[in-house]
């Protein structure tokens, strides 16, 4: 995997929310579970930190 490749050890999985009409539309709404998996994946693929959930972002943990 790429990402480890380069020592990433923390990534960030998010649902994609259009902020306008001038933004490409939601193609599809990943239920809670799917982010449960994506959590229990990435954790047995050695990242250290996982941040998964529909309301998630890159600054989801930001000071």
């Amino acid at each position: 995997m790429i990402l480890k490749k380069i020592d990433c050890d923390q990534i960030t999985i998010g649902q994609y929310l259009r902020p306008s009409f001038n933004h490409l539309a939601v193609k599809k709404y990943w239920d809670p579970s799917e982010f449960e998996y994506l959590y229990c994946f990435s954790k047995e693929l050695g990242f250290k930190k996982v941040s998964s959930g529909p309301l998630v972002r890159s600054s989801y943990h930001a000071g």
